[in-house]
């Protein structure tokens, strides 16, 4: 059993599943330096998690051979999907899509590669439905390709396999006030988003950038209460502390977490947990056990 905090991770996912009284938290596999698959590892209460199990390995003449990123698990008609990136030489990062019977793997793609735009540096995409609506994935438009880091949103086939239109551009990087600085002049990031409603009914999405103070967290929310917004930006972030790449959660008792990873430097980041409260049609640190 090991702590979070203990747990060398970035981009940390976790999916809650009440029927078995276990979280479940998704992250890279490595072999040395080399991404090999992903890993699940679960706890009953936050604290106390297991050892790695896998839950992907890369099979035999799979497309990509870098950069497997940021894998999260979506419950999805009666199946668990995962969302990653990923990469290899010559090849466009993208988001993949692969399923599972089970929570705990194996997964296995479902499409011979990315689901985004071929032609599109891609990454960190997301599942979005909404009852009665069609599928979207929603993912970031990489500022290496564009500058001025995009979050687009695409409609998806029924079964996930492959788009259903164009993809829409929801916002640029530069468009909210807190995103005062990127990785270097002239270019702004957007990462990691997650998309959520209160219990009020208002849609918000929860992204990464860069402040001063290094990476962070932002939330946007839609007036509309559609994906396709427009999104109007908080002025100031959700969380400065040189961590990010958040992802929303409801405990089982019902209280809301913001699951991120913190430093955001190689290889001293570590996952950390922090309580959230609804205030005002948006999101706020609570008080309260941070982990």
């Amino acid at each position: 059993m090991a702590k979070l905090s203990d747990i060398p991770i970035r981009d940390p996912f976790i999916l809650p599943i009440a029927a078995e009284g276990l979280y479940y938290l998704y992250s890279a596999a490595l072999e040395g330096n080399k991404p090999v698959g992903f890993n699940a590892r679960t706890s009953r209460d936050l604290n106390d998690w297991s050892d790695p199990r896998p839950v992907f390995r890369a099979p035999g003449g799979f497309w990509a051979d870098r950069d497997f990123w940021a894998p999260e698990v979506h419950y999805y008609r009666r199946q668990y999907y995962l969302f990653a990136s990923f990469k290899a030489a010559g090849v466009c990062r993208g988001t993949q899509i692969l399923r599972s019977d089970l929570p705990d793997g194996p997964f296995a793609p479902i499409s011979a590669g990315p689901v985004t735009p071929r032609d599109w540096e891609c990454l960190d995409g997301t599942l979005y439905t909404a009852q009665g609506d069609a599928p979207w994935i929603v993912f970031c438009h990489e500022w290496l390709q564009v500058k001025d880091g995009a979050m687009c949103a695409m409609p998806l086939t029924a079964d996930l396999a492959a788009p259903a239109g164009e993809p829409q551009l929801l916002f640029t990087a530069s468009q909210a006030p807190w995103v005062t600085r990127g990785p270097r002049e002239g270019y702004w990031v957007t990462d990691g988003p997650c998309l959520l409603c209160t219990r009020a009914g208002t849609l918000l999405m929860v992204w990464s950038s860069f402040t001063e103070l290094g990476y962070a967290v932002g939330v946007a929310r839609s007036p509309s209460g559609t994906i396709l917004g427009p999104w109007q930006h908080a002025d100031k972030p959700l969380f400065s502390q040189d961590g990010g790449h958040g992802s929303v959660f409801r405990t089982f008792g019902g209280a809301l977490m913001l699951a991120l990873h913190q430093p955001n430097t190689a290889p001293l980041e570590r996952g950390r947990l922090l309580p959230l409260r609804e205030e005002n049609d948006t999101l706020v640190l609570a008080e309260g056990d941070s982990r």
